[in-house]
């Protein structure tokens, strides 16, 4: 049963953002304050946040937050003004990023930066055509929903569209790897062979590269590099979405698309980019942006205003000045090591997946075969949280869990996630029996 206010708040919140807008766990979080990786709820309870990755840098980082306050006592305008915090972030950001995607448009969001990467797609080559997986999420505009995959729209799946399943390799050796992405790579081959021949065209292909909202997928090796190729022999935009597997989450890295041989022609970012405060980007090059450019009178109120640039520098600064990069590698194989031993433990877990600090369990059957158990995951979230942590799950089962911690956990409170984890996963594994 909930508390009393939490109800009330509930009662207050269906009159007026409706019953569908979705909450986590069968007795919702009221949540009122947060500082570093910990939340508290109403009542006074804290929770160690092993999920949410809009906080990048610690919920309520104050560097971030005295920035904001500073620039907006100071100035806050659009971008059709001179500025130099504008400048200043731009140049920063478009440091992180290898030679020739040296040009950004700023934005407010994820969705907005896809949108506006599609819209320059379309325009550079004069076709239709978009390429995703049959299990993504990429926004909630009307041409992104078009493409959705991964959850429900109402919206009618776009004849323009081809999705793609991506290949799995967890467990093969390297001669059934090499089958898998030979025939994953046939398959890109045929839809974009079928977009053509339809009339459509290629304009780009729109890919998360760690496949997050696919399960963390562990693709064989070759195949993103022969995705690319592919895209881009067609006339194709390569865009990599990074809103989820960007700045630095994986840790040997600070974008997801350098852990491959490929160079993107646009790259998206979004939720962990002002830790908090919402801007996005879409990074590309000179030829692209000067093209578009010249075609659109483009601007935006709110996006690569002062205060937007100023959080987002701020949290450029405190990845460098705190090494969270090098701390999400090592915390991250900390934390892939212990799940390791766990998995030992019980024939509820399958694959260990992901990287850095992006990681999650494949939840099946015992005895199975790998059979997917959604319902024994939500058991394990359900019960985490009973456990003082925040974590969720993913994939087209609903059977992986989801866990991406603010980049700023420390070795104790993995350590205490892992013993957490090791907990819960011994109670629902008796439970199965």
């Amino acid at each position: 049963m909930l508390p009393a206010s939490t109800a009330a708040l509930m009662a207050r919140r269906v009159a007026t953002i409706g019953p569908h807008s979705p909450l986590f766990y069968d007795k919702p979080l009221e949540l009122v304050r947060g500082e570093g990786v910990w939340l508290t709820d109403a009542q006074g309870r804290t929770y160690l946040d092993g999920y949410n990755n809009v906080p990048h840098v610690g919920h309520a980082n104050p560097v971030v937050a005295d920035a904001v306050n500073r620039q907006l006592r100071t100035i806050n305008l659009h971008t059709r003004y001179l500025n130099h915090m504008v400048v200043d972030y731009s140049e920063a950001l478009l440091g992180t990023f290898a030679p020739g995607l040296d040009r950004l448009f700023l934005v407010n969001s994820g969705s907005e930066a896809n949108e506006l990467a599609l819209r320059i797609a379309r325009q550079h080559t004069g076709k239709r055509g978009i390429l995703v997986s049959d299990f993504s999420y990429h926004g909630n505009t009307t041409s992104l929903a078009e493409l959705t995959t991964g959850l429900a729209v109402h919206e009618d799946f776009g004849s323009h569209v081809r999705a793609v399943r991506i290949p799995d390799a967890t467990g093969l050796d390297a001669h059934a790897e090499a089958a898998l992405c030979r025939t994953a790579l046939a398959e890109v081959d045929a839809a974009i062979a079928s977009l053509i021949e339809a009339g459509h065209g290629l304009s780009a292909s729109l890919f998360d590269l760690i496949f997050s909202t696919e399960g963390l997928v562990n693709v064989p090796a070759g195949y993103v590099e022969g995705l690319a190729q592919r895209v881009q022999k067609a006339g194709g935009l390569f865009i990599a979405d990074e809103v989820q597997s960007g700045f630095g989450r994986l840790g040997s890295r600070m974008w997801g698309h350098q852990l491959y041989s490929i160079t993107p022609d646009l790259v998206t970012l979004g939720k962990p980019m002002g830790n908090g405060h919402p801007v996005g980007a879409v990074v590309t090059t000179e030829a692209l942006l000067d093209e578009f450019g010249r075609r659109n009178m483009y601007f935006n109120t709110f996006a690569g205003s002062p205060v937007s640039c100023a959080a987002g520098l701020a949290v450029l600064g405190e990845m460098s000045d705190r090494q969270l990069i090098p701390g999400a590698l090592a915390t991250g194989e900390f934390i892939a090591d212990a799940m390791r031993e766990i998995a030992k433990s019980s024939e509820l877990i399958g694959a260990v997946r992901g990287q850095g600090l992006f990681f999650g369990y494949d939840i099946v059957h015992p005895g199975a075969a790998g059979t997917p158990n959604p319902q024994a995951t939500k058991a394990l979230i359900e019960l985490m949280k009973d456990k003082g942590v925040l974590i969720s799950r993913i994939g087209r089962d609903d059977n992986v869990l989801k866990m991406r911690p603010p980049m700023v956990i420390e070795r104790e409170q993995a350590q205490l996630l892992v013993d957490r984890l090791a907990e819960a996963v011994a109670e629902v594994s008796a439970r199965q029996g």
